[in-house]
């Protein structure tokens, strides 16, 4: 049975990064596995996305509207953006960190309030964490990618694979620690 990954996020928040761990692993536990990635703008600030498929046989990474089986968002409005991609009987994972647009920055619209409660009545299972705070908890605020990772590989039953050596080889030296940390506070969160 074929799995369908939808990854969404702003520019800068590693969501790529993730993909890529992701789609090694996955290959490295003998999935086929296909991977797409969408840039709305190639830049901080810049909706982005990722599709990934894994299963015996896949032929696409394209993931259609009503057919992700997780749909994992980095930012909440990017969830309620692509929420129509994901299967009804479907997961959210859901950061609740907030990164204001530039309309809202230059005081032109408002973010807006309860935006959980509303993807909430549109899905029934939601896992709602804040990653930015769990990544600062282990000491690198940059790491709530990784802490959503270590969500994701939970929430999908993948904890057999070594993801921390795909940490490893993806991230610097210097940061393998905390991220390693940031990973299992992810983990720990299910």
């Amino acid at each position: 049975m074929n799995k369908s990954l939808l990854l969404a996020g702003v520019g800068g928040q590693g969501i790529i990064l993730v993909s890529k761990i992701l789609s090694e692993g996955l290959m490295e536990e003998g999935f086929d596995v296909k991977m797409s990635e969408i840039h709305g703008m190639s830049q901080r600030g810049g909706s982005v996305t990722t599709q990934i498929k894994f299963g015996q046989k896949v032929y696409s990474p394209i993931i259609n509207t009503g057919e992700a089986d997780v749909l994992v968002a980095f930012e909440k409005i990017e969830a309620l953006r692509y929420i129509e991609n994901l299967k009804i009987s479907g997961t959210l994972i859901v950061n609740e960190e907030e990164i204001f647009p530039l309309p809202v920055l230059a005081g032109l619209e408002e973010y807006p309030d309860g935006v959980i409660e509303e993807l909430k009545n549109k899905v029934d299972h939601v896992i709602s964490i804040d990653a930015r705070k769990a990544a600062l908890d282990v000491g690198e605020a940059k790491s709530s990618n990784i802490v959503m990772l270590g969500v994701t590989v939970k929430a999908l039953g993948l904890e057999n694979i070594d993801w921390e050596e795909k940490i490893k080889k993806y991230l610097p030296p210097k940061t393998h620690e905390k991220n390693i940390l940031a990973f299992r506070k992810g983990l720990d969160t299910l």
